[in-house]
């Protein structure tokens, strides 16, 4: 570089490098209006340092640290930057839902059809007995809401989702997910809790739903032996059904994802729904009148129907699978969203089926209707057919849920032989899954107990801490009605769980008091419902 006294003249290289640091440094500038940060406490103004290169000029310490997007202007690289927790930082134009790729997308229609599903389980057999705790009237207006309460839960959960998709810049994320990340990107006393949200989540959901698999085949084994032992006038010992069983469960645990799970949805409900027809049918013969039963029963026996009400109703671990699957997602929630249609539906056929079920049976009632229907007509045990059809199509849904969490905790391990340890997993999960109903098939109460404990916290109270979390910078609306709101719900998260796991520790008693063989018969008058499409 030539001199001339003090003052000395760069090269045209260097000239470039001059220009090329006072962009950087107005780069600075606006980001620093931001109030950017980078980690958690460093300034992201630092000396714009060069390295030694072969041609003399190095990369920026800011070019070696942010990521370029490959264009320039004048001259000028452009960057990405990222936003860290700062909510104001974000990019507010991002778009999540078209930014999501997915291989399979679902439809609203086939969304639908799983949520149906997951919703009209074989728990929706007890509500008549739920109505026989509750009385005819206040049973209408309790399921009613109940069901807003548990809509209400699934609701705010995937409402969150979307804000935080819109903060992290992701266009998916598991119940989990949302978990964790409602923590990291909330006020600074919440990070901390973000590793422990997102454990109690996966061990919630997947304890749960994969016990709740395991009841499955306990309960279509049943309810094929109810008719089978009928006509061969013995019983049929339960382990052995089960055991046939489990061939078809591993076909059809090898369906791939959700797409493919429509049409053995759209089963499911086909069955249900001629299962239930039939049941009207008996229902509304010879119906009593109205004034035979009581409208209200004694306000000690309403927790009972509570109980039954909200875990036959909850289906909170299938609401994020569907919504990260489906081509529209924002059309899961919204006044006439996939969401609302679907649960509004469900109340409906709920309140029937408990309404003309206790008005026809009365106190009699069994703990599954099904049990009063006569057993030796044909459609009766067709009945039982059916149902039993419906539970085994169900499975699919509800095991997906396990599925998708395990592999997602597998499969980086497995990146080049991705199919082979999908298939290996998934036969390995259903064996498990199968053979703990044969080892224990006596599992529903200790299932139901499970259910109780875990979904009356993580659907009715975990959705409302994650919407508090995730909207404390916001408020919580005029005279913070949100939070008294979040109060009651968790007011009925507490009373669910408290009596829920009361009934389903008298069932686990009832049970080792009785005799030590255990017939389908017994097995059917200790069916607790516990979840919704799930535990029955």
């Amino acid at each position: 570089m030539p001199s001339y006294g003090t003052i000395t003249v760069p090269t045209q290289k260097e000239h470039q490098s001059l220009l090329k640091k006072r962009s950087l440094l107005d780069i600075f500038g606006q980001v620093r209006e931001k109030e950017l940060l980078l980690g958690d406490k460093a300034p992201l103004i630092k000396p714009l340092l060069t390295t030694d290169t072969p041609n003399g000029v190095g990369p920026t310490e800011l070019e070696t640290f942010l990521p370029q997007d490959n264009s320039t202007i004048n001259g000028v690289t452009k960057y990405k930057l990222s936003k860290g927790n700062d909510p104001e930082a974000n990019n507010a134009d991002y778009d999540p839902f078209k930014d999501r790729n997915l291989a399979h997308p679902v439809s609203d229609c086939d969304t639908l059809t799983h949520l149906l599903k997951a919703s009209l389980g074989t728990g929706i057999l007890s509500m008549p007995a739920a109505f026989c705790a509750s009385g005819l009237v206040l049973g209408i207006f309790s399921t009613i809401l109940v069901a807003v309460i548990c809509t209400h839960c699934s609701y705010i959960l995937v409402v969150c989702a979307h804000e935080l998709y819109r903060r992290s810049g992701k266009n998916q994320m598991s119940f989990a997910d949302v978990a964790e990340e409602c923590c990291l990107r909330g006020p600074k006393w919440a990070r901390k809790f973000s590793g422990v949200a997102r454990q109690i989540v996966l061990l919630g959901i997947f304890t749960t739903y994969f016990t709740t698999c395991s009841c499955y085949s306990v309960i279509i084994a049943r309810n094929f032996n109810y008719v089978v032992s009928y006509y061969l006038e013995r019983e049929i010992e339960i382990r052995i059904t089960i055991s046939l069983l489990i061939i078809p469960l591993i076909l059809l645990a090898y369906v791939p994802n959700l797409k493919y799970l429509a049409p053995v949805s759209m089963l499911a409900n086909v069955f249900m729904a001629i299962g239930l027809g039939i049941t009207f049918y008996y229902l509304v013969a010879d119906i009593p009148p109205v004034s035979s039963r009581e409208l209200a029963a004694d306000i000690t026996t309403f927790p009972v129907f509570f109980s039954i009400t909200v875990f036959a109703i909850e289906a909170i671990g299938v609401v994020m699978p569907l919504e990260n699957h489906m081509k529209t997602p924002q059309h899961f929630t919204g006044l006439c969203g996939v969401l609302n249609q679907g649960m509004s539906a469900v109340t409906l056929v709920y309140m029937l089926l408990g309404f003309f079920g206790y008005l026809k049976y009365g106190d009699k009632v069994e703990g599954s209707i099904t049990l009063n229907l006569p057993k030796e007509e044909y459609a009766a045990q067709a009945v039982n057919v059916v149902i039993g059809l419906a539970v085994f199509f169900t499975f699919g849904l509800q095991f997906y849920v396990c599925i998708d969490i395990a592999w997602n905790g597998i499969k980086k391990r497995y990146e080049k032989h991705e199919k082979v340890a999908q298939y290996v997993m998934r036969t390995i999960m259903v064996l498990i899954c199968v053979s703990l109903a044969i080892a224990v098939p006596t599992i529903i109460p200790f299932v139901s107990l499970i259910g109780a404990f875990f979904f009356s916290i993580l659907g009715l109270i975990v959705p409302v801490g994650i919407e508090v979390i995730t909207f404390w910078d916001k408020g919580f609306g005029r005279y913070n009605w949100k939070i008294l709101k979040n109060a009651v719900v968790v007011a009925m998260g507490l009373m669910a769980l408290i009596f829920g796991s009361k009934s389903a520790i008298e069932d686990i008693v009832a049970l080792y008091m009785a005799p030590a063989v255990v017939s389908n018969a017994t097995i059917l008058n200790l069916t607790v419902p516990v979840i919704n499409g799930t535990v029955s």
